[in-house]
């Protein structure tokens, strides 16, 4: 894999989070880190012209906060700092990495999340609502974790429309970091609330072991992997007993009701982020190709 990472950096320990994210993909994908700062372009209209004078104070300190970031990347991780305007954060994030065709977008956590858990902000939310591109999420603090390289790809292996994307990436990714794969399927867990009888739960166990076995199937002959169905009495349950390693990336699909192409998070997914200590990478669901329908 190679490319470009982009990460969407503000001047705050989330920035920080999401640099230090960045910065060990990039180093495990042989890729360069884009960072990059977006400022609001609200004020920037035709009818009032923007003030010249302060558009420069404003990219200076910008360029300033750039700076500072990148003193805490390793030398070896090639890396560009890039300063744009746009309406909103997501949306430059998203322009900034079809301009340099990356692979992910790395951003941390909402201010106030709990150490090494996950916490959507603003940014977050409209990048999984309108992003073409995979989503990196970074739990709260993940700068200060000492870690290096991708040690294990965990993909959430489901039965909604976009489990062959997740598929895709993840072996995309085991390749590229040399990572060990586990799939994980949560179905046993994913059912409704007034659902609660031993007869379901054991053919959702079974359900569950058919989805993994098609996934193991899929797999490519160069690629295997360990699976697990998670056992709990929730999806949040489910994940906090699974096993978690410092270098390891969770993959999940978006939602089925995602448009093709697009990241929408899904309710199973938004639930494994409460007790998840680990980044998540959030797949946009693509239309079945010709001869892979299920």
């Amino acid at each position: 894999m190679s490319g470009h990472i982009v990460v969407g950096y503000t001047a705050t320990s989330a920035g920080e989070d999401a640099v230090a994210l960045g910065a060990r993909l990039a180093t495990a994908l042989g890729a360069q880190l884009d960072l990059v700062l977006v400022l609001p372009a609200e004020d920037r209209s035709v009818i009032t012209p923007p003030d010249a004078g302060y558009d420069r104070y404003l990219v200076g300190q910008a360029e300033a906060w750039l700076s500072a970031a990148g003193e805490k990347i390793p030398r070896e991780v090639v890396r560009a700092s890039h300063v744009r305007f746009a309406d909103s954060f997501a949306e430059g994030l998203i322009a900034a990495a079809h301009d340099v065709d990356a692979s992910h977008i790395v951003v941390g956590a909402a201010n106030g999340g709990l150490r090494g858990r996950h916490r959507l902000g603003t940014v977050a939310t409209e990048l999984l609502h309108s992003s073409d591109v995979p989503v990196v999420l970074a739990p709260e603090g993940y700068s200060r974790i000492e870690v290096t390289g991708v040690s294990r790809i965990t993909a959430a292996i489901g039965t909604r429309p976009g489990a062959d994307a997740l598929l895709e990436e993840s072996v995309a990714l085991v390749a590229a970091t040399r990572a060990r794969l586990r799939l994980l399927s949560l179905v046993s867990v994913d059912l409704p609330a007034s659902v609660d009888t031993g007869v379901i739960r054991v053919a959702g166990a079974a359900h569950a072991d058919d989805v993994l076995g098609k996934a193991l199937d899929a797999l490519p002959e160069t690629v295997s992997a360990d699976v697990v169905v998670a056992r709990g009495d929730s999806i949040e349950d489910a994940v906090a007993h699974l096993s978690w390693e410092p270098g390891e990336l969770a993959v999940v699909g978006s939602s089925r009701l995602a448009q093709p192409r697009r990241l929408f998070l899904g309710s199973t997914a938004a639930k494994m982020l409460h007790e998840l200590p680990v980044p998540m990478v959030v797949v946009p669901r693509t239309r079945d190709k010709e001869g892979n329908r299920a």
